[in-house]
């Protein structure tokens, strides 16, 4: 098993390489330098002045170097301008470049760069972003994973029967059902008194410091509807095979009762599918709540995501996506030790 995850790890840190690599090529093409040195300079700068305000800041380095600089791995830029001025990467803007600058300062150093929209250091808007979407996952998880078990198990369990057809119809209404549109119709049902039932807020912008069941709710429900059906349908199907093996059909003949084969012999079994796709739900919520957040004003890490890419917001566009490309791979590598522990015939093997 130490092997294993040591193997893990290794391809983990190799994935996260090539696609930081990929994300910080495609944010830093000359088109985006371009617009964010007339965002921060002037509208109105000649090509020259351009190039000028590029080179003085380090944007004019081969892409490996600046990477290698970002990440950590090189020493920052120390570049003197035509008026005499020394700038450093590893320096603030405007303070004295001498000795006591680091030459080291990057993404393995905690130095995430500083967002030229908030105006912050980036760390710690992903900080306060991301635990305001953690909040927000958590209580979507705590909707959607024993809905969905419930669900895809009285489904399986017999196969066929009207149960089963009605909660497999609502599974794949809800996963058809993009949250953009059950957002709509919950606010527009719920959340305004169109249809005079305005229990609810349609803003979630209040729960970001108190989260409350009256603004908190529709958001939680508009993203577990949708995540909810892929789950059930997952733990349908597995639990509609583990009842036909041959193990149940055993205990069947026995005259074990219809409750104990269920709970006993089939729903461990039938639950190693769905908790690889269980896992899986995590960095979609982590992404996927992009939607969501912006519909409901909810300043979490996918509004965040939203306001980067719209502002040419660089090194925060690549702070957001360090961190998705980490939990991603990080999800991954729990679903497969997760999956060896619960699957005797590959721990065995």
């Amino acid at each position: 098993m130490g092997l294993f995850i040591l193997r893990r790890l290794g391809l983990m840190i190799l994935t996260a390489l090539c696609l930081t690599f990929i994300v910080f090529w495609l944010t830093n093409l000359l088109p985006n330098l371009e617009k964010l040195a007339k965002t921060q300079g002037n509208a109105r700068m000649s090509d020259e002045a351009v190039v000028s305000w590029l080179e003085n800041r380090g944007y004019g380095q081969p892409t490996l170097i600046k990477y290698g600089e970002w990440l950590g791995v090189l020493p920052g830029y120390v570049i003197e301008g035509q008026d005499g001025t020394v700038r450093a990467r590893c320096a603030p803007v405007g303070a004295e470049v001498d000795d006591t600058t680091p030459a080291f300062c990057g993404v393995l150093q905690g130095d995430w760069g500083q967002s030229t929209v908030f105006r912050n250091p980036v760390s710690e808007i992903i900080a306060t972003r991301l635990g305001l979407t953690g909040k927000l996952m958590g209580f979507v998880l705590l909707l959607m994973i024993p809905g969905a078990l419930i669900i895809g198990v009285l489904a399986g369990m017999r196969e066929g029967s009207r149960l089963d057809r009605g909660l497999s119809t609502v599974s794949i209404m809800s996963t058809a059902t993009p949250e953009y549109v059950s957002g709509v119709v919950l606010i527009a049902v719920f959340a305004t008194p169109t249809f005079g039932m305005q229990f609810f807020k349609g803003t979630a912008t209040s729960a970001m410091d108190n989260a409350t069941f009256e603004n908190f709710l529709l958001p939680v429900v508009t993203i577990a509807l949708y995540g909810m059906g892929y789950i059930a349908r997952m733990t349908r199907a597995s639990m509609t095979e583990v009842m036909t093996a041959q193990y149940v059909r055993t205990a069947r003949l026995k005259g074990v009762s219809f409750t104990n084969i269920v709970m006993k012999h089939a729903l461990r079994n039938a639950l190693i599918a769905p908790f690889t796709v269980i896992m899986l739900q995590v960095p979609w919520l982590l992404n996927g709540v992009v939607i969501v957040e912006t519909l409901f004003n909810y300043k979490g890490f996918g509004w965040t995501l939203v306001q980067a890419a719209s502002n040419n917001d660089i090194e925060l566009l690549l702070g957001v996506s360090v961190v998705s490309v980490f939990v991603v791979l990080f999800t991954q590598l729990i679903s497969d030790v997760g999956y060896v522990f619960l699957n005797p015939r590959i721990r065995i093997s």
